[in-house]
């Protein structure tokens, strides 16, 4: 009876456990211009994720990462895809034979590239029915509602998702025997990011002006593209080659928190700020400008089309490499970065730069525009040369042997060599040659006439076809076959120049770091585990350019208090500014840069929300408010108690009072939270926020304001950041200063006081306005009057004399 009882326990545990093996990945991908989007269906939630679009190399490491980490059951991209996803995808296929090799297999499905345009996508995204969107939603509302989900302005994840959409609907997953009219389920749209990526979109990037596209200046490029504005990337970019810049914008596009590599790379920025090294970081750099296009260059060796130039730039950057490995031997293996590029340059590099250098005649390749080897690579060659260079003296000599055989009416002649003709006898047009037929010479075969010369082969010449050959043919199909070979070697070994390619670009983006952290004075920050922030003298990475002098100012947040910082002021008296600062510094931080301060204590970061600028969306229509509530809805949604939110006058496209409401319970929600609440900054001019006590009282909420004074009736902004509140947000003044005509001002500020006192806006000139409207009514009358059959009514007259010149009052 015991073991009867017990036996529905081990039946539910059975079906638990295959539920839980039931769950399968879905995954849809496209990789396109260095750029990866993915989304993914999990069946057991019966939830789609999506990545919006992010940057990566062609080594496709980032896929790499996601796929181990979903492990997906189908993997769906398009048929028409670059080699390198489809070389990736190959490994993921099941072995032919079915034996297990112990890696990770998946079911590859391709969808013609069609079912991946963005117009199609977008309208499947727009027109199915969520079941996590309210039934009662109109078509406008649905847009708006998703737009606050899914980053629509991320072409390529949309195009991934809504490929993932139409395989969906054709497998049926979980509905395979259900009515055709049944949807796939999809009860939840969250967004996925990497363990150790920090969460950023596309609009944070922006308002912190972390990137900034401008057009270029001259008109030469104009079509080409735009240069980097003023930017925390242009500020920091001072890499000596093109891998330097990719690794750096690859850093900044995915910053990490993980706290043992940004630890390593702040270890080689501190090492090249020492000044006892300055000597070794300007030997390093010297050779990180001659490293070049190493995947490019490859690329043609496997499709036999390389130049003299690329020989050129490969032996430099080989060169180069191993100097760089021989200097980063000479380093503290301490660094993780320097022991790893001593492990990488491996005895294979200087085995390429040797066998180049022993093989390639760079002078004569140079001089004859073709790979040329030098002498003593290839006895063949070489006697082959040798002929070549004596050929000169010894078809003189032929051709004085000829002249002798010739008609005494030809004064000279001379053997020459054409390379895939052979050998010619040349003579020179006499006057008697006139037609075709006055060319044949008795025992020469008449081959062509050039420049005035005809040309002939006798038996001589043929013999020396015989003996000698096509000798500059021979040598050129010789030296091509060494090349070949000479690729095929290096081909080889190229695992260790895409190594190059990867620690030159972090070594050469680190001492971009470290230049950029000496000349304008930044400090190592601090990573800890405690979940705070702490920024002493904390400076504005770009504002300090713009301004003569810049007041610096501390950021201090626990982790049971100060979590909610409300910062209040005047306008115009650094509030943006300061929020700003704070995303960068972070973010500095976490692209494991030094930073602007004196002192910086970090904890864990997992994502930046920002709302510091409004912008339009023409493509979805979206109000200037909408967009305000859609990225704060991202932060509410998606923030963690990691993360940092920063919220910039919240509330500024809408009715005040709708404004206010709404930042007040977006602010009571997280303060619920308590110590789980996101690190939040948020500046406000709703100055009844505070006067009406909205928020209850909180250790977590710390109210500041900026410093300033009147002088007279100047206003003087000290930018100084101090504990407390300001009621007032002296409007008119910043106008004045701002050189609004005062007449403006004046009646700003009448209508500003009649609607805080609740009294009654009138309209001016309205005795002016009273008049006009009596004419007008006085026009319409006696238009209203007119009979307009009677044929003895002039209009034309009417029009003339009673509408036109009232026209003139308006």
């Amino acid at each position: 009876m015991d073991h009867l009882q017990m036996m529905p326990n081990i039946v539910d545990d059975d079906d638990d456990e295959e539920v839980e093996a039931s769950a399968e990945i879905y995954l849809s991908v496209l990789w396109h211009s260095g750029q990866l989007a993915a989304a993914f269906y999990n069946s057991c939630d019966c939830s789609i994720h999506f990545m919006p679009d992010t940057p990566e190399t062609e080594q496709l490491c980032l896929l790499n990462r996601v796929i181990a980490d979903l492990q997906p059951k189908c993997v769906l991209t398009s048929a028409k895809q670059d080699q390198h996803l489809t070389d990736f995808l190959q490994t993921l296929k099941p072995a032919p034979d079915g034996a297990a090799d112990g890696r990770f297999t998946a079911e590859i499905c391709l969808f013609p590239r069609v079912d991946f345009a963005l117009p199609i996508c977008k309208q499947k995204v727009l027109s199915r029915n969520f079941s996590l969107l309210p039934s009662n939603l109109t078509e406008s509302e649905k847009i708006l509602h998703l737009s606050s989900i899914l980053p629509f302005d991320c072409p390529l994840m949309v195009c991934s998702l809504g490929g993932l959409l139409k395989f969906l609907d054709r497998r049926r997953i979980g509905i395979e025997l259900e009515d055709s009219s049944v949807q796939v389920p999809i009860l939840s749209i969250k967004k996925y990011v990497m363990t150790d990526i920090v969460d950023m979109d596309q609009d944070t990037f922006s308002v912190l002006q972390i990137f900034k596209s401008e057009a270029h200046p001259s008109v030469y490029k104009m079509a080409s593209g735009g240069k980097e504005g003023l930017s925390l990337f242009g500020l920091l970019n001072r890499c000596q080659c093109k891998w330097g810049v990719h690794r750096m914008r690859l850093w900044f596009m995915r910053p990490t928190r993980n706290q043992a590599e940004l630890t390593s790379r702040l270890d080689v920025i501190e090492f090249f700020l020492a000044p006892h090294n300055q000597e070794t970081t300007s030997n390093i750099q010297r050779c990180l400008r001659n490293i070049k296009n190493i995947p490019m260059i490859l690329k043609r060796m496997t499709l036999s089309n390389t130049k003299v130039t690329d020989w050129q730039s490969l032996y430099q950057t080989v060169y180069n490499a191993v100097c760089i490995g021989q200097l980063c031997r000479s380093l503290p293996h301490s660094v993780t970065l320097f022991s790893r590029v001593s492990s990488a340059f491996s005895s294979d590099l200087h085995y390429i730069a040797n066998i180049i250098s022993k093989v390639v005649d760079f002078e004569e390749s140079v001089r004859e525009k073709r790979f040329c080897i030098k002498p003593e690579v290839d006895p063949t060659v070489d006697e082959k040369k040798r002929r070549l260079q004596g050929l000169p003296d010894f078809l003189t000599e032929v051709a004085r042997k000829e002249l002798e055989t010739l008609d005494d009416q030809i004064p000279s002649c001379c053997v020459i060599y054409i390379p895939l003709i052979g050998f010619l006898l040349s003579i020179e047009r006499l006057p008697f040659m006139q037609d075709k037929s006055d060319f044949e010479i008795k025992g020469l075969d008449f081959m062509f006439l050039s420049e005035g010369r005809l040309h002939y082969r006798s038996a001589r010449t043929k013999e020396l076809d015989t003996v000698l050959g096509d000798l500059l043919c021979d040598i050129r199909d010789h030296e091509t076959i060494i090349m070949h070979q000479l690729q095929t070697l290096i081909l080889e070994r190229s695992t260790v120049l895409y190594e190059v390619t990867e620690y030159v670009g972090q070594l050469d983006a680190l001492l971009a770091m470290a230049v950029s952290a000496r000349e304008n004075g930044y400090i190592r920050p601090c990573y800890t585990s405690n979940n705070v922030i702490n920024i002493k003298e904390g400076r504005h990475p770009l504002m300090v350019f713009c301004s003569g002098t810049f007041v610096p100012n501390p950021t201090m947040t626990g982790e049971q208090e100060k979590r909610i910082k409300i910062v209040t002021g005047p306008n115009s008296c650094g509030k943006s500014v300061y929020l700003k600062q704070v995303g960068l510094i972070v973010f500095m931080a976490m692209i494991g840069s030094y930073v602007p301060a004196s002192y910086a204590e970090i904890g864990p970061v997992d994502g930046i929300f920002t709302r510091l600028q409004t912008r339009e969306s023409v493509s979805l229509g979206l109000s200037t408010f909408m967009i305000d509530l859609n990225q704060v809805a991202n932060a509410v949604n998606n923030a963690t108690k990691n993360s940092l939110v920063l919220i910039d006058e919240f509330g500024k496209g809408t009715n005040t009072v709708d404004g206010l409401s709404l930042l007040a319970a977006i602010l009571r929600h997280w303060i619920k939270q308590g110590p789980l609440c996101p690190y939040i900054l948020l500046s406000t001019n709703f100055h009844s926020l505070i006067q009406l006590k909205i928020l209850p009282e909180s250790p977590i909420v710390h109210y500041q304001t900026f410093e300033w004074c009147l002088d007279g009736e100047e206003l003087v902004f000290f930018y100084q950041l101090k504990d407390g509140v300001s009621e007032v947000s002296q409007a008119a003044r910043v106008a004045s200063m701002a050189g609004m005509p005062e007449e403006i001002i004046k009646r700003g500020v009448e209508v500003s006081e009649l609607f805080r006192q609740g009294r009654a806006i009138h309209c001016l000139h309205q005795t002016a306005k009273q008049e006009k409207i009596d004419k007008c009514q006085k026009l319409i009358s006696s238009f209203l009057s007119l009979d307009l059959d009677d044929p003895q009514t002039d209009l034309q007259k009417y029009l003339s004399d009673e509408v036109l010149p009232f026209s003139s009052i308006f």
